[in-house]
């Protein structure tokens, strides 16, 4: 199956006459739950954290690992498991995953050590890796090209009503039950959830002489390992640190080496020409600098509203769900629409929506209101759900069939890379703008300086993302205008008979 562009300048797969597109939508609830299952414990375990502590008698910052090697195991296994699920066959290693990850959960609600607990959350996460690896994958093959955005926009808002479940559910477990139960209630979905993939789901044939890239696998998983590790750990440590310096030029090594094997190999974990797309390769980009942007202000807002605001934890929490509600309820819409105007498009008005939102966002003070507070971020949610679904079919309509599997990895894997270095750069620019504008009272720390400098701190990296956003949107422009002469020129050579054979 060929990558092609539509009049409407929308990358999209040839229509493939052989496959039965009948329980395309069976498809999607039997994969959305899986994608459920991922995103919710991705979230809902940084909610028991407190409550590990005193159960396992222990010190945060070994708690920290239950969730950090969820995180890492998945970001580092990602594109492996999308290139072998290209090789083997999709529906079986997303089951695979499942039946990981379903087991994994019963194991974590019986850990009774943290030990054991954060063994059995690297378990659980190799689960969720192949899941979410493949889960777009198995989705834009279900559906045909006519239809990709809108599917994609449902995965995307079930992922949006995993962010916000996770949190919430994990609450009402701890404090009605246990934290065990934040663990065992993932399994009776699981249970549900294979069987579904085994009844609905599509086998696909292994692909004959395709051998998997192990030297590469290898190395990118200790890259990616060596990056977000210093990452997470330069957060605590400083990011001159001698340990995060070496764990940089490890990573830089390892992936110059990972480069090197990818174009040396016949049958490499990632065929680098994949990246002359410009397609995938714009729609990669942008769609990290959105999670960059995304992720640095989710982590700034608790501090603002708790510090700043005053406003307890349970509020909170419920002010944080503006932008995955938003986003979710826009979504599934703007996947429709990108079927019909085009990804690019779409994609340029969400991005332009997100500045919009995060130029409100400069506007914040010490005396915003709640509702304040909302309004601002109703267009961040929007502008995130406009722009996801419609760069996400971009992505994977750019895609050949035996490609789907390890570009759906790529997604995921820009996702958490992404979101990681937002974490860490917007964080620590806030950081060092608050010890600006704090000067000799800085010396408790960021969170516990005055409030005018905490303010001023957040209107700069707020400036920041909206540039980045704006980078953003202008290749995205560019791009939509280049198009915009193609077509044009296309449409002159058709009139004058002049078209090449």
């Amino acid at each position: 199956m060929r990558s092609t562009n539509d009049a409407n300048g929308n990358a999209g797969n040839a229509p493939d006459p052989g496959v039965d597109y009948s329980r395309r939508w069976y498809v999607i609830i039997a994969v959305g739950m899986g994608v459920f299952l991922a995103t919710i414990d991705a979230s809902i375990v940084n909610v028991a954290l407190p409550s590990l502590v005193r159960s396992f008698n222990t010190k945060f910052a070994l708690v920290q690992w239950v969730a950090l090697s969820y995180m890492l195991t998945m970001a580092t296994l990602i594109l492996s498991m999308g290139r072998l699920g290209d090789i083997s066959g999709k529906k079986r290693v997303y089951m695979t995953g499942m039946v990981v990850f379903t087991v994994g959960s019963a194991l974590c609600g019986l850990s009774q050590t943290i030990y054991w607990l954060i063994l059995f959350r690297v378990l659980q996460a190799i689960g969720a890796s192949m899941m979410a690896a493949l889960g777009t994958a198995i989705v834009t093959e279900a559906f045909p090209a006519g239809e990709r955005g809108k599917a994609l926009g449902t995965i995307g808002g079930i992922v949006s009503i995993g962010i916000i479940t996770g949190p919430v559910l994990g609450g009402i477990l701890i404090d009605a039950i246990s934290w065990h139960w934040i663990f065992f209630v993932n399994i009776p979905i699981g249970i549900v959830g294979m069987f579904m993939v085994l009844r609905f789901v599509p086998s696909t044939e292994a692909v004959e002489g395709q051998k998997f890239d192990l030297a590469g696998a290898v190395l990118l998983l200790v890259s990616v390992v060596c990056f977000l590790l210093a990452l997470t750990l330069g957060q605590n440590l400083g990011f001159r640190n001698h340990l995060i310096l070496t764990l940089f030029a490890a990573w830089l090594a390892s992936f110059v080496l990972f480069l090197y094997v990818e174009l040396a190999v016949d049958h490499p974990m990632v065929d680098l020409r994949i990246f002359q797309n410009a397609v995938l390769s714009l729609g990669l980009f942008t769609g990290f600098l959105a999670f960059v942007a995304t992720a640095g202000v989710v982590l700034l807002m608790p501090f603002y509203l708790e510090n700043v605001l005053g406003h307890s934890p349970h509020q909170v929490g419920l002010l944080l769900a503006v932008v995955p509600l938003s986003a979710g309820l826009a979504s599934p819409i703007a996947g429709s629409l990108s079927d019909r105007f085009g990804t690019r498009s779409i994609t340029a008005l969400g991005l332009a929506v997100l500045i919009i939102g995060y130029l409100s966002l400069t506007t914040l003070s010490e005396n915003t209101s709640a509702l304040g507070y909302i309004l601002r971020f109703f267009p961040v949610g929007m502008g995130t759900g406009i722009f996801q679904s419609p760069n996400n079919s971009a992505i994977m309509g750019a895609a050949t069939r035996r490609q789907l599997g390890v570009v759906s990895g790529l997604l995921s894997i820009t996702r958490t890379l992404g979101q990681t270095s937002g974490i860490a750069a917007i964080g620590a620019f806030w950081a060092a703008r608050v010890s600006f504008y704090a000067g000799t009272d800085f010396k408790a720390g960021p969170t516990r300086t005055n409030i005018e400098a905490q303010v001023h701190g957040l209107h700069d990296a707020l400036s920041a993302v909206v540039i980045l956003i704006g980078l953003g949107l202008m290749l995205n422009l560019w791009a939509l205008m280049l198009e915009w002469i193609q077509r044009n020129r296309r449409t002159a050579k058709e009139g004058t008979g002049l078209v090449d054979e």
